[in-house]
């Protein structure tokens, strides 16, 4: 039912003070500019090494390797040793750049390689080696516009210890921290983790900085980053640790080569768990639309009479309405199947809204049609591309506000799921997961319950069962293709051409259900939680 983090093998954690602030800057939801490779020591991955050839331009690459984390990087009989795997793939250059001297560091001479480089290759060594020679430096400064441009870069064992802000340093049950580079914010990167036993030191950092994801990298195991997903290569296993819920102790789960994972969705589940009130909360309020209305659509296209009454609760033909676009895939259609269904049953004032931008979503230019308008449409898709974009900003704010001056919230599918509190599957790589930690908090237009869509038509029956048990506490609301409820006040009246299951765990199952149906035409008291006429 729900991606959980559960008890493994293997954690990541702090128990010495943090450099960094507790709290670390999320992640982008864009992901990364460029992409990392990642690697806990030992043997290098053959597909770890080809990651980073291919990523950075295959022939046309050009690789700088620094291998000053090693205690034999000053000898320059070495350099050939360094150099020669990455020289063998056939790249366009490779360059090899070392100095221990934080002067030489911040010489433009010294750091011109870097200029036009497409990737960065840290060697093994001591991790605390690359932040005495290169932080706060010119050198520093280049990987940083390295990997803005989208270069790649990547590191084993030290090379893979640099790559986060708050950085282990050392240490053997508890770990000495430092800054890092932060080429990936919000995370802690521990290598050799199973060969040499980490699993405490990991767990001790993170049980001291619950913010933060902790990533165990066993020896010979690496993974591949690009965006803001992540893909497990090589022979062991990567080990992502993250605090309770509550925030006491910590929780371990181990993925294996192939396994791929989305670092926002971590980073998300590892925030709520560390809030004073993680989502969902054990009381929700009473389903209750105070003013406006909401019409929440099931997917697989709305029929002429749930556009009709979508215009109608708006104020009518003249209304000005506007179609949020985000949760579908890019790159967007010039106008969106919405748009032209509005603009089709008569609407004649619609305008689309997009951005994946969060600065942009508080900027009050953004938003200033909001302000105006009298009904919103959120568009099919993924939802979780809608709170990604819009949760917590000025937009999101003004959403809210059209309901509050008495206007109408619609949507369907994506659309449908995001106006409840409880919004099932949001987890960003696919939507049979219903309960994604990180994901769960919808918008709130319908508080108390939990909206699914293609219902009937997807056989998601029992979906919805498995999400009641673990949350009893929520109405569940199943909502066919073609179907939609209108909600105002605390009444749902169904209209469209299927039906609509309602779930309440505290009433017995009747017959082989457990749950109720309702027809077009028949209304449901979320708050009795039952038929009424």
């Amino acid at each position: 039912m729900r991606h959980r983090l559960c008890f493994c093998a293997i954690a990541v954690v702090l128990v010495a003070p943090a450099v960094r602030s507790a709290a670390p800057p999320p992640l982008d939801p864009r992901g990364l500019p460029g992409p990392l490779v990642i690697v806990g020591g030992g043997k290098l991955p053959a597909d770890a090494r080809k990651a980073l050839f291919d990523l950075a331009g295959k022939d046309k690459a050009k690789i700088v390797v620094i291998p000053t984390a090693g205690a034999d990087a000053d000898d320059a009989k070495k350099a050939d040793g360094f150099l020669k795997p990455w020289r063998d793939l056939g790249p366009a250059s490779v360059v090899l750049l070392h100095t221990r001297d934080k002067k030489r560091a911040d010489d433009p001479e010294f750091v011109k390689p870097l200029a036009d480089a497409t990737a960065v290759w840290f060697g093994g060594g001591d991790q605390s080696r690359l932040t005495a020679a290169y932080r706060g430096t010119l050198v520093e400064k280049e990987l940083n516009k390295l990997h803005a441009r989208g270069g790649v870069i990547g590191g084993t064992s030290a090379g893979a210890a640099v790559m986060t802000d708050l950085m282990i340093a050392g240490g053997t049950d508890t770990a000495k921290t430092a800054d890092g580079f932060g080429f990936l914010p919000g995370f802690v990167v521990d290598q050799h983790f199973v060969a040499r036993k980490r699993q405490n030191r990991l767990q001790g950092v993170i049980a001291d900085h619950p913010t933060r994801v902790g990533l165990g990298l066993d020896e010979g195991t690496a993974i591949a980053v690009r965006g803001r997903v992540a893909r497990v290569v090589g022979d062991s296993t990567l080990s992502v640790c993250v605090t309770k819920p509550g925030g006491k102790g910590t929780v371990i789960e181990e993925y294996k080569a192939g396994s791929v994972l989305d670092l926002v969705q971590l980073q998300r589940a590892a925030l709520n768990r560390a809030s004073k009130e993680p989502f969902p909360p054990a009381k929700p309020p009473v389903p209750v639309v105070a003013k406006g209305a909401l019409v929440i659509v099931g997917g697989g296209g709305a029929d002429a009479s749930i556009w009709k009454r979508f215009i109608e609760l708006a104020g009518g033909a003249d209304a000005p309405l506007v179609v949020v676009t985000t949760a579908m895939e890019d790159p967007l259609a010039p106008e969106s199947g919405e748009e032209k269904a509005l603009k089709r049953y008569g609407a004649k004032n619609v305008v689309a809204l997009h951005t994946r931008n969060r600065k942009e979503a508080d900027d009050p230019k953004f938003s200033d049609v909001l302000t105006r308008a009298k009904g919103v449409w959120f568009s099919g898709g993924r939802q979780w591309r809608f709170v990604d974009s819009y949760e917590g900003t000025l937009t999101e704010k003004r959403f809210r506000g059209v309901l509050e001056r008495g206007g109408v919230i619609g949507g369907s599918s994506a659309g449908a799921s995001i106006q409840s509190e409880y919004m099932p599957r949001g987890h960003p790589l696919g939507n049979t997961v219903m309960a994604a930690e990180g994901y769960e908090r919808g918008f709130c237009f319908l508080p108390g319950c939990a909206v699914d869509q293609h219902f009937f038509a997807r056989k998601r029956t029992a979906d919805m069962t498995g999400l009641m048990k673990e949350y009893p506490q929520y109405l569940g609301i199943g909502i066919d293709e073609g179907t939609a409820i209108v909600v105002t006040g605390s009444t749902a009246e169904v209209i469209g051409k299927s039906k609509v299951a309602f779930y309440d765990t505290k009433k017995k199952p009747d017959g082989d259900k457990d749950y109720e149906e309702v027809f077009p035409n028949e209304k449901y008291d979320l708050k009795e939680r039952r038929k009424t006429k």
